[in-house]
């Protein structure tokens, strides 16, 4: 059975429901949806945001208020939740969370931002190989990864709008770049390349800059799926006109 998965970066739970998400949620009826930057405890949320009518939800929240923060909204039950990397500077951030079910695991990853200096992109770097960790434990019960998130790193030069003038900016740095070729070393596929090798396919803008308007964007979130499963995965896709974040969402169509 084939099922769309959907992922997104939302600056906001709450700023996201003001601007229609449920609605949206509503209308596209995902199986999975996984939510990077909650920026919000399930305290402070509304039951219609916490369980809107066919979905369930799973929170790994940050310990400060207002930051960071992954959600994930499921129309079925996991088999188990777990939450975190197992590392406690990583996982008191709220970045990951792990839904068990019967043919696959589903992994939700809000990677650090490096672009508050030398301390924040040690601490990204750190966090990628914690993740690695935790996708090889994952792993070892037998099914099949899928991976979604916002992993805050241009993985090639065709994955954003000006690489040369970005070669050192956190985001696109060799040593970022370099864990996602790792990642898919180890055995993950980039979902998106495996249908469409364009370049131009974003799925973040610089707000502040107007950049949407103009698509100078940055491809930062990413569906990865097991290479063992790749007859499993359907089709891939950006959902460029979806307004509401200075991310869109992306998804995948993939057989459970």
């Amino acid at each position: 059975m084939t099922k769309t998965f959907l992922s997104w970066n939302v600056n906001g739970i709450r700023a996201a429901e003001r601007k229609g998400f449920l609605a949206w949620l509503a209308r596209e009826k995902p199986y999975l949806l996984g939510i990077q930057e909650s920026k919000a405890h399930q305290s402070q949320l509304e039951p219609g945001l916490l369980n809107p009518p066919g979905y369930s939800s799973f929170w790994h929240e940050a310990e400060r208020k207002g930051y960071s923060g992954v959600t994930v909204y499921c129309q079925e039950e996991p088999l188990s939740v777990s939450r975190g990397v197992g590392v406690e500077m990583f996982d008191r951030e709220g970045r990951t969370l792990t839904l068990e079910y019967p043919t696959f695991n589903f992994i939700n990853v809000y990677v650090p931002s490096g672009t508050m200096g030398q301390a924040r992109i040690d601490f990204k770097l750190e966090f990628y190989g914690a993740l690695l960790k935790h996708f090889q434990k994952v792993s070892a019960n037998g099914k099949p990864l899928v991976v979604c998130g916002d992993f805050n790193t241009a993985h090639m030069e065709r994955d954003l709008a000006h690489p040369k003038e970005n070669a050192h900016t956190s985001g696109f740095l060799p040593e970022e770049r370099a864990w996602l070729d790792k990642f898919l070393g180890w055995g993950l596929l980039d979902s998106l390349r495996e249908f469409n090798s364009a370049p131009g396919l974003y799925t973040w803008w610089d707000m502040r800059t107007g950049a949407r308007a103009r698509d100078v964007g940055w491809r930062l979130d990413y569906f990865y799926v097991s290479a063992s499963a790749k007859a499993r995965l359907r089709d891939a896709f950006i959902l460029k006109d979806v307004q509401g974040s200075d991310h869109c969402p992306l998804g995948i169509r993939f057989d459970i």
